[in-house]
């Protein structure tokens, strides 16, 4: 037909030349054998400059459908190139997973949000009145302390909340969205939600690779491979991940101190917070965000200060810290004892990836709530953009395509999965103990560990 364009009258170019465009000011992707310059577009990017970063000179056709089901495919055509990849191929793997993705659009599971959201925000106000009115109206310690306990498991389902928004799956519009993103993560939590979109995207992308994924970034304190000993440099935060005589005390005896270090690890994210929120990078909505952490510290340290003394105001904040450590040790559960790899993600192998970098968690539908959905982590990382209560439906769907392409399933119960883990931490700890590996050592290292 007149006006159409045969393939000898298409532009193509390599997989090669098209990798050569990885850099920033010079970023291609392709989708389904259609080559895009991004290049502009990063600085716009709603999910962020790294996730793009991560894929530049690559195929993103899986990593876009699984995060793109809605108008963004109407925006690529601005930026095509006018190229086709000429050596063009999927996978069978990918085939499927491109299949399952289309059938669940088709039965709208990518919309029907279910009601689990509305009762998770229910709970949410309904805890923080039980917390507010225990601290102004009883003067029981014991009574405080419940409400601490009570304040933590709020900080937890909130964060829920602030995830599910932050994926845009919990409402009909993107404005609604944000709005619950700053309630409850910046407002309620305390924690930025432009903080959580620049790492936690990148973690979806670049799914347990050492040197991308900031998920696994925490030397000195943990490493969860011995390849972190090498002093990698972090793709993510641009700087080396130096594995000195203080990371090696640290790390040797991480299976002690995860326990420990998790109860504290809100710290950490309170810093993280302040550090994106005040720094000079390219912060979205930066005022915004700076607003919900004012809401959010104004009142804690309002209801802090109504409790009658320090020592049960500093215990009342430990308690609900300690509580919270429960979310942060499921976070680590999902990840830490999955397999690692270094370099940046494959656009290539989007499902292996993601099935090789996560864990389930094995539970009864009635302790959904308590994981948040998230104990789907497999499925969750396959399809970032459905709703949870879409997941338990799809995770048999997700097992039989695994099993098919001979590739990992894991799902393993709460325990088991710490001891999966702290096996992990421990292995990786008695190799930095190893004396002979060329670390800097001192005095105080050598006398703790002369003798194992």
């Amino acid at each position: 037909m007149e006006g159409e364009i045969t393939n000898k009258e298409k532009k193509y170019i390599t997989f090669e030349e098209l990798q050569s465009h990885n850099k920033p000011g010079d970023l291609w992707i392709s989708i389904q054998g259609k080559v895009y310059d991004v290049s502009v577009w990063i600085k716009n990017h709603p999910g962020g400059d790294k996730p793009l970063l991560d894929l530049a000179g690559q195929d993103a056709t899986d990593a876009f459908i699984a995060y793109h089901p809605g108008t963004a495919w109407k925006q690529l055509d601005s930026f095509f190139t006018g190229y086709y990849l000429n050596d063009f191929h999927v996978s069978e793997v990918s085939k499927d997973f491109r299949r399952i993705y289309n059938e669940f659009s088709k039965l709208g599971l990518f919309e029907k949000k279910g009601h689990g959201i509305m009762y998770t925000f229910i709970s949410v106000a309904i805890m923080f009145f039980l917390v507010v009115y225990g601290v102004l109206w009883y003067d029981s310690f014991w009574i405080h302390m419940a409400c601490a306990v009570l304040l933590g498991f709020l900080w937890i389902q909130s964060a829920y909340i602030g995830h599910d928004s932050g994926h845009y799956q919990i409402m009909a519009s993107r404005g609604y969205n944000k709005f619950a993103q700053l309630l409850a993560g910046n407002c309620i939590t305390g924690i930025s939600i432009a903080w959580w979109k620049w790492t936690h995207n990148a973690h979806h992308i670049a799914c347990n690779s050492l040197d991308h994924d900031p998920d696994l970034q925490h030397i000195p304190v943990f490493a969860v491979s011995s390849r972190l000993f090498d002093s990698i440099t972090s793709c993510f935060y641009g700087r080396k991940l130096k594995f000195d005589s203080l990371s090696r005390f640290l790390v040797s005896y991480q299976h002690f101190t995860f326990y420990p270090v998790m109860c504290v690890g809100r710290i950490n994210l309170f810093i993280q917070t302040f550090l994106l929120l005040f720094t000079r990078r390219n912060v979205p909505e930066r005022a915004f965000n700076i607003m919900g952490i004012f809401v959010f510290w104004t009142w804690l340290l309002l209801l802090v200060s109504c409790l009658p003394n320090w020592p049960e105001r500093v215990m009342f904040v430990v308690v609900s810290f300690v509580v919270t450590s429960i979310q942060h040790v499921q976070f680590c559960l999902n990840h830490f004892s999955a397999d690692v790899y270094l370099g940046a993600p494959s656009g290539n192998n989007w499902f292996e990836k993601q099935t090789s970098g996560t864990l389930d968690i094995a539970c009864s539908p009635w302790m959904d709530w308590f994981f948040g959905g998230l104990q789907f982590q497999l499925e969750h990382h396959l399809f970032p953009r459905l709703p949870r209560c879409q997941l338990r439906k799809i995770s048999p769907l997700v097992r039989d395509l695994c099993k098919k392409h001979n590739l990992p399933y894991r799902s393993l119960s709460f325990w088991d999965a710490n001891v999966s883990t702290i096996r992990t931490l421990r292995n990786a700890a008695l190799q930095a103990r190893d004396l002979a590996n060329p670390v800097p050592k001192n005095l105080v290292w050598e006398a703790v560990n002369t003798h194992g």
